[in-house]
């Protein structure tokens, strides 16, 4: 989630970017018994603590939060008796109660096992640091509020998968356990259909292609995700984007990016790595102009574009499933908002104008 059913454990409390800077604080800490016997540390903390799924602490071993007697320890590692387990997060234990927010969401779909959003921009899906209310659970809590079968504080209900913050697009919400359950087991076995729509900077050449590489924290930077080679860093997840290219608009190019994984930041990790960075993502760089001429009128076009797509721009295109009860085959498509639609018609008029070299 970014995704996987529930992508890293520290994306469950969606990190703003005013986290600290490095710290770590202990939220779980546990001793081993004496008797103990040899037994997994994924296998230990799902008996340990209540609610959590075995596939949530392997990501947190992946993403360095979890902690053997001080140091970070692979979800493989067998517990000793007596060793000290603490699971580590970027951010101060709090207790986050998810609240009814009346807030305006699309609903594209729902019925008594589950809901499809249409998520706007800006909107952060999750409480977490800096975001405490506001978020599209709170929306969904407050829409949800006369369900009596529907707890959102529940861990069994709720959030199937994520986008990010300043990603639109769909979204599902399982409303009951058994549907969480059977849809979280569709995305993990990659049976979900998921395509989105990006801008990115360049030419790409090629019509259409495939990224593999796995996905990993920058350790100059945990903000940040990095590709990897393959086996190379043990704590990086194997990754696979298919793209394919919509329209070629001058100096930027509108693909398709269909997900054969889910890991956080896929896409724009993936684009940046081959050498297209997703049009004005801050964070991996794309607000800067990183193609095109350097005349005074052409960065200030690129700067009237940054302006009405003041994001990265990526959506959340299509999303397809099987209904956990019916059987039945789902399949939802989500126009492109106006910042984006708005933004590619800019791009169309002055490609329109322009001659563009090989880029």
């Amino acid at each position: 989630m970014e995704e996987d059913y529930l992508e890293d454990i520290d994306s469950e409390m969606e990190m703003d970017d005013t986290a600290s800077g490095g710290e770590m604080y202990e939220h779980y800490r546990f001793e081993v018994d004496k008797g103990q016997s040899l037994l997994r540390i994924d296998k230990y903390l799902t008996d340990k603590i209540a609610g959590i799924s075995r596939n949530r602490i392997q990501d947190a071993a992946d993403a360095g939060n979890i902690l053997v007697n001080r140091k970070p320890s692979k979800s493989n590692y067998r517990v000793k008796p007596l060793d000290i387990i603490t699971i580590v997060l970027a951010y101060p234990r709090i207790a986050l109660e998810i609240t009814p927010q009346d807030i305006p969401i699309r609903i594209v779909y729902e019925d008594d096992e589950l809901l499809v959003i249409d998520k706007q921009p800006g909107l952060v899906v999750h409480p977490g640091v800096g975001n405490y209310e506001g978020t599209l659970l709170n929306a969904i809590a407050f829409h949800l509020k006369d369900n009596p079968y529907f707890d959102p504080n529940d861990s069994r209900v709720g959030l199937v998968h994520r986008i990010d913050k300043d990603t639109s697009g769909l979204l599902l919400i399982a409303k009951t356990p058994n549907a969480k359950t059977n849809l979280g087991k569709q995305f993990f076995d990659k049976t979900t259909r998921r395509t989105y729509n990006a801008l990115v900077w360049g030419n790409v050449k090629e019509d259409e292609g495939t990224i593999t590489g796995d996905l990993g924290r920058d350790p100059r930077d945990r903000m940040l995700f990095t590709v990897f080679p393959e086996g190379e860093n043990p704590l990086a997840k194997h990754a696979v984007t298919h793209y394919k290219v919509l329209e070629r608009l001058g100096y930027v190019t509108l693909v398709e990016c269909r997900l054969e994984t889910g890991r956080t930041h896929q896409i724009r990790v993936h684009m940046k790595h081959i050498g297209h960075t997703l049009f004005n993502d801050a964070r991996y760089g794309g607000n800067e102009i990183l193609k095109g001429n350097r005349t005074a009128k052409y960065q200030q076009f690129v700067k009237n574009c940054f302006e009405i797509c003041p994001r990265q721009a990526l959506h959340a295109r299509t999303l397809g499933f099987t209904h956990p009860t019916t059987g039945r085959d789902m399949n939802f498509d989500s126009e492109l908002p106006d910042d984006m639609t708005q933004l590619i018609e800019k791009w169309r008029r002055f490609a329109g104008i322009i001659s563009t070299p090989d880029l």
